[in-house]
């Protein structure tokens, strides 16, 4: 599961109104929830996209700080999908990153920089 913090000053509520209604608009019917760190989140067992075999998505809470978006796509195996499901390959990646966009504010070269400085920051001791 990856979470995903939006633009300073900015608030999933505010960029998405209706999350389980754009989650479906971009990967198929929600099928049921399932719970990540105290939240329910959507869960897309059948996706439209032949590529994803299972998509979670949803706003996570955490007292005191803005939500984050948690997503979990779950690709098939390439080696598993026909010619013709190879080609949906460039729609899935493009519904992901759209709906990243959406959601967050941030296109893909931001939400890269952004992992990266989380990873840095991690990764430094702290000095006394």
């Amino acid at each position: 599961m990856r979470e995903y913090k939006m633009r300073r000053g900015e608030h999933l509520e505010e960029r998405i109104p209706d999350l389980e209604a754009t989650v479906e608009e971009y990967f198929g019917p929600i099928t049921g929830t399932e719970e990540y760190s105290g939240s329910d989140l959507f869960v897309v067992s059948e996706p439209d996209n032949p590529v994803f075999e299972r998509i979670v998505a949803g706003a996570v809470s955490y007292s005191g700080k803005k939500d984050t978006l948690a997503v979990d796509f779950v690709e098939r195996d390439p080696t598993e999908l026909s010619a013709d499901e190879l080609e949906a390959a460039g729609e899935a990646v493009s519904a992901k990153n759209d709906f990243l966009l959406e959601a967050t504010g941030r296109d893909a070269k931001s939400r890269r920089e952004s992992l990266k400085r989380d990873v840095e920051d991690s990764e430094t001791p702290d000095v006394a």
